[in-house]
């Protein structure tokens, strides 16, 4: 199996108005730059008169000396196709920081993934409203951060959780279970880059007790949804969903069981997807490329 060097690999992110000859510009554009086309997937919502968008992974030799010329190179061909675009290059990792709050089942998950290698990311701290995960978040060498959190101190609380993503030059803010509610300033100064996990298949039983109300409404399959965080409550672009087929002989406790089993692959693999620049963010939609 061929390997290629991390550090000339690169991802070009594309989206522009739909039409003939893009997909070609693009792949002459990497050749002419001796760059070699590893992976490549391309959706067009409505190819008269939609969006493009496309996602290509290249190896290039010397990227690293070639960078400066391959960007300024490509200015002219995203102006002659009207683009916006973005170069991802594999040695830039992406800094996480995840928030957490008294259930540890997504953190743990999230954690496992990244010990193992399978997410492309450095956690640079985990930050709680509660005290609970300090022994196990520390154990593994990652900082814990506890910062109280509830409505009467939200502004104090934001404003400390802003100074350590500033410290830790964070890229990426991952909610694996965090039940605050987030103020409009702090969401605008990580647009697309807030991770929720929702403990429902929305837009079903959005908000509180999810689960007692699915158990109410005799329920055949719960499910969890991962999206991106906006100012509408539970409104922004999704990422991923799953489900889980219930019955009548579920209760409420084996529901948020089977549920917590959910939440956890549905947040790992939102998480992974946007760590691997495979989801473009499109109004109130996601293009993901998986």
């Amino acid at each position: 199996m061929t390997t290629y060097s991390k550090d000339n690999r690169c991802r070009l992110l594309v989206q522009c108005p739909d039409g003939p000859g893009i997909v070609s510009a693009i792949s002459t554009f990497l050749l002419e730059h001796g760059a070699n086309i590893i992976e490549s997937n391309q959706y067009s919502s409505d190819p008269e008169h939609g969006t493009f968008f496309m996602r290509i992974e290249f190896y290039c030799a010397d990227l690293d000396d070639k960078r400066s010329a391959l960007e300024s190179d490509f200015i002219q061909l995203a102006e002659r196709f009207s683009m916006e675009y973005r170069f991802a290059y594999h040695w830039e990792t992406k800094r996480t920081a995840i928030f957490v709050s008294k259930d540890s089942h997504c953190l743990l998950e999230l954690l496992w993934e990244w010990q193992s290698g399978d997410l492309e990311t450095d956690i640079t701290c985990v930050i709680s409203n509660h005290d609970d995960a300090r022994e196990l978040v520390e154990s593994m060498g990652i900082p814990f951060h506890h910062i109280p959190a509830n409505k009467d101190i939200r502004q104090q609380a934001e404003a400390e959780q802003i100074r350590l993503m500033e410290e830790y030059d964070v890229d990426v803010l991952v909610l694996a279970r965090y039940m605050q509610i987030l103020t409009p300033d702090f969401v605008a100064r990580f647009q697309d880059r807030i991770i929720n996990i929702h403990h429902s298949f929305l837009p079903a039983f959005v908000g509180a007790k999810p689960y007692e109300r699915a158990y109410e409404r005799g329920v055949k399959l719960i499910g969890a949804t991962s999206h991106y965080v906006t100012n509408e409550l539970d409104e922004g672009p999704i990422i991923e969903q799953d489900i889980e087929r219930v019955d009548h002989r579920d209760h409420v406790a084996d529901l948020k069981k089977i549920g917590r089993k959910v939440e956890r692959r549905v947040l790992a693999r939102a998480v992974k997807w946007h760590l691997e620049d495979r989801v473009i963010v499109e109004d109130n939609k996601t293009i993901v490329f998986r």
